[in-house]
This record gives structure tokens, sequence and C-alpha cells, in this order.
């Protein structure tokens, strides 16, 4: 496999620039220049364009369970593995190393969708040994990326979370949220849903380098009010943020406060494992003459590394440039009115589902 950057005409509505081997590989190839300009010619032939592939998988557990003392909720579900909105920053990239795969182009090109998911949920909801519990929806990879219009699991999750009364949130950049407002509007009357939307920022030619198949900026703060309209909890994540690179964190919340969200959170940028050389792949394709000051910065706030998986620190960083982020987000919110209630979901509601796949009746 060669780390070999793939010419930029060929990766329109792709965020890496190479299929990086992953971390467990044994042999890598590179590509050779034998001096008669071979490379440069094959960089400027055009290419395929890269096309999606999907893989099903028959998974045994569906609910993660979460002790990290630095993330709010319990249990975690993600019905696909690897992304194609393919943001670069992407912190679940490296899960596709376990599957022999690139956390590269692999990652947002060779996606695993979990078609037994509701089966399996359904008989973990079920034991008696279960307890409710926050339950988060799509933490590792966007639960509405584009294959859930036609595979719809997320759908069907959510259709199980609503038969049983089993309260969720989820995170998303993705407008196709409001297909499920049949399903999420009720759940949050009873205050057993709540969505979070992702705006890493308003402007559009950077969100297209960094997020190049999420929906655009503008398109995310219209999903944020069609949500607050139906009456749905909804908050704004402006995450990560990263130095000289995404600076309009108070125009987001702004905007996001404008159009109805009414909390809101953050993160700086995380680079574990292969995240690292995929984002300096990136910043000198996009951003060549900044690269080594977003770099410097950037370890400025992991203590001179490139990341740090420290809990007290991996999430907002440390130091001089992580505190002034976090003053700029606490003096924003503050100011703007965010967070000033806390979003409560009701875990008394939750019916265990009964063995016939009906919810219990008493």
């Amino acid at each position: 496999m060669a780390d070999v950057f793939i010419p930029v005409h060929a990766l329109k509505g792709r965020g890496a620039a190479t299929r990086l081997p992953h971390r467990f590989e044994r042999d890598v190839r590179d590509a050779y220049d034998d001096g008669w300009g071979t490379l440069e010619e094959g960089a400027a032939d055009a290419l395929p364009q890269l096309q999606t592939e999907v893989r099903f998988e028959d998974v045994k557990s569906v609910l993660n369970e979460n002790d990290s003392p630095d993330i709010y909720f319990d249990r975690s579900i993600n019905p696909y593995r690897g992304c194609e909105h393919g943001c670069i920053y992407c912190f679940a990239r490296p899960t596709h190393s376990y599957l022999n795969l690139s956390p590269g182009l692999d990652f947002e090109t060779k996606l695993i969708a979990k078609r037994n998911i509701v089966e399996v949920l359904r008989a973990e909801l079920a034991r008696k040994s279960y307890r409710p519990s926050h339950i988060a929806i799509g933490t590792a990879t966007d639960c509405y990326q584009p294959i859930e219009r036609e595979l719809r699991l997320t759908r069907s999750v959510i259709e199980l979370l609503n038969e049983v009364r089993h309260p969720f949130g989820l995170v998303t950049k993705s407008s196709a949220v409001e297909h499920d407002l049949d399903l999420i509007a009720p759940m949050a009357a009873a205050h057993l849903a709540a969505v979070y939307v992702t705006i890493t920022t308003l402007d559009g030619e950077l969100a297209r380098k960094l997020e190049p198949r999420a929906a655009a900026p503008h398109r995310r703060l219209r999903t944020v009010r069609t949500l607050a309209e139906a009456g749905v909890p909804v908050g704004v994540s402006v995450a990560p943020q990263i130095p000289f690179v995404t600076e309009d964190m108070e125009r987001v919340l702004e905007a996001a406060w404008e159009a109805g969200a009414r909390s809101a959170f953050y993160t700086v940028i995380r680079l574990p494992w292969e995240v690292a050389p995929l984002f300096k792949q990136w910043l000198e394709l996009h951003y060549p003459q900044r690269a080594d000051r977003i770099m410097a910065r950037i370890r400025e706030m992991r203590g001179g590394k490139d990341y740090d998986a420290d809990f007290a620190t991996r999430m907002k960083g440390s130091g001089p440039w992580a505190d002034l982020i976090a003053q700029r987000f606490e003096k924003a919110t503050r100011r703007i009115g965010f967070n000033r209630e806390r979003i409560a979901l009701d875990l008394s509601a939750f019916r265990p589902p009964g063995a016939a796949g009906q919810g219990s009746l008493f």
C-alpha cells in the first residue's frame, strides 16, 4: 500500500489525501521515482472517481459502555464504521486499522454497516440486568452519513428506542436527521430525545475542505431551526477548534442561537494515532504556508506532542492557547445565553422489550 498523495483533482468530495498505511501493517510499498518522470506523469493522469463501498457485518454487541470521566454519556451506539463525510480531523479514523483498512481514504470509502443492529440491541435492552442510562447515537461516526438514506439503520434504532421509551441523544452534521422528525419530535416532547448539530465553521469553502461530504454550514443551521421549531431540544457543537483554521467560533454560536440552539459545547482538535500524519498531509495540501504554525499551536496544547490521551486534557487541551479558546467559548456562550438550562432526559419511562419483540405491557 503506497502512501502517495493522490492528485487534488481526484480528491473531490474526499478529506484524506492518501491511503495511509495503518499502524499494524507489516509491508508498506512506496512509489518510486525511477528518474524518468513517471511519478509526475502518474500524478497528472486523470484517476477514476473514488467510489464508496458498503460492507455488512453481523455484530455480537451494540451498546458500548463508557467509563471515561471526560464524556457525559454512559453508553453509545454507532450503526456504522467509517464515515463518508470524510472529516479530516475525525478521531475515529484509527478504528479502521483494526479492520486491516487504511484510516485515510479507506475510512471514508469503505464503510461497514451493522445490519443486525436492531435485533442485538433489542436483546441487550431485554436483559434483566439492564438499567436505562444515557445513550448517545453517532459518537464515533456520523449516524446520518449519506448511506443512512438507503439503509436506515439509525432510524431502526430510534424506532426501537421509541417502542421501549428509552431516552437518547445524537450528534450529527447531516440534514438527514430531519427525515426522522416524525419519531424524534414526539419523543422530545416526552423528554426522551435531544439532538446536537456540529457546526465547525460558517466558512463554506473551509467546510468543503475539512468535512467534504457533510452538509454545508448554512444547511446545518437550517436543520437547527427545523429541529427547534419542532420542539426538539437542540444544541450546537463547535468542535473541533483548530488554531488558525477555525477562527469564527463566536459567529457560529451567534448563528446557532438565532436558529434555535440553546446548549453548546466544544473540543479542541485531537490527533490520535494515524490522524496526526493524515492531518499534516491535509495541511501541506491545503495550507502549506501556515502548516508549521498550526502544528506548533496544536503541540502547545498537548504538552509538546501531537496528541496526549490524558483524560484531564484530551478534550480541551492545556496551556495558554487552550486557555484562550476556553475563555472565548465561555464569554461567548455567557453573553449569548447558552447552557442556562440543562437538557434533562427521562430515564423512568423505559419499558423493556418483550420476548416476542413487543414492548412490555407492565
